[in-house]
């Protein structure tokens, strides 16, 4: 099968492309480089029976629609996104440009170029906003009343991915990923909590908690999620999937684990909390189970440890 991925030089997107081609499809990717490196495409690239094309475009550019009608994709996974939540902030309308005009290029480049289904990588962590503490882990039947800019734009993604499938029968999965950690994750960026600790441990640099460390995220390993973007090609057509692992950890907890495994004994440093950020995240993944049959495999320690061998 084609297949053409936004955001393919990315950490997800990278890693998807890899799956991918050991599933032996044919693989584009689309990406402006601002944060995906080539060097994550190395092997793909170089593939030797299927190598990757990469073309150098950013998904707000008008000339995007030329690239798919070339390319002419079955399936589109559209990854590429500002996924900073305290950006979104900061900025909406940067994140709103980003994420809703530069997906609606995207999502209409794919429907004029023929192809049946866009895969999209949506955010459960943002898009059900506050939820009760007796609802928690959290299932797609929840509403979605994001509080951040940047959740507030993958819902109004995943709407327009719902009405194109009414009005013109593009098909669509849109998996609300937990957070997602693994190798190739920026370090230096402010949406990878993982990967900023495993570089600061390893190079004996402070590492810095927002709030008391006390609020929780759902963990969840990128060859996992990977895992769930390949599944969803033909499967859970029009529907929402949360991706994670149903368990909750505290930002101070994933520190102290990861620090013990590092080998430093040290207290993190302590900075307010973030504006937009929610309390708590866990989700619930049944219905990926039924209509993916996915179910997450890694856990964290062995995910950490992973991570910290790739910084090492």
């Amino acid at each position: 099968m084609h297949t053409l991925v936004t955001g393919g030089a990315g950490f997800i997107g990278s890693n998807l492309v890899d799956r991918l081609l050991d599933d032996g499809h044919t693989v584009e990717v689309i990406d402006n480089l601002s944060s995906g490196k080539p060097a994550n495409l190395r092997a793909a690239l170089a593939h030797e029976s299927r190598p990757v094309v990469l073309h150098e475009i950013d998904v707000r550019d008008p000339a995007l629609a030329d690239v798919f009608d070339r390319s002419r994709p079955e399936v589109v996974f559209h990854l590429a996104a500002q996924i900073d939540v305290r950006i979104s902030v900061a900025d909406p309308k940067l994140d709103a440009d980003v994420n809703i005009m530069g997906s609606l290029n995207v999502i209409e480049a794919a429907r004029a170029a023929g192809a049946r289904k866009v895969v999209f990588a949506s955010s459960g962590g943002t898009i059900y906003g506050r939820v009760a503490d007796d609802d928690f882990p959290v299932d797609e039947s929840h509403p979605q009343a994001p509080l951040s800019p940047y959740g507030v734009s993958k819902k109004a993604v995943g709407d327009y991915l719902s009405a194109f499938r009414d009005l013109h029968g593009l098909d669509y999965t849109a998996l609300a990923l937990a957070n997602v950690y693994g190798p190739r994750q920026d370090p230096h960026g402010e949406a990878g909590v993982v990967a900023i600790f495993a570089n600061r441990l390893l190079a004996g640099e402070p590492c810095r908690i927002y709030g008391d460390g006390s609020q929780t995220r759902d963990y969840v390993y990128v060859h996992d999620v990977v895992d769930a973007f390949a599944r969803a090609i033909d499967r859970a057509g029009g529907m929402v999937c949360n991706i994670g692992t149903a368990t909750e950890t505290s930002v101070l907890e994933l520190y102290r684990t990861m620090a013990a495994a590092a080998g430093v004994d040290a207290d993190p440093d302590f900075a307010p909390e973030r504006l937009g950020e929610v309390a708590r995240s866990s989700l619930d993944a049944s219905r990926a189970s039924r209509e993916l049959g996915w179910t997450p495999s890694t856990e964290l320690p062995e995910g950490t440890a992973a991570v910290l061998d790739y910084f090492r």
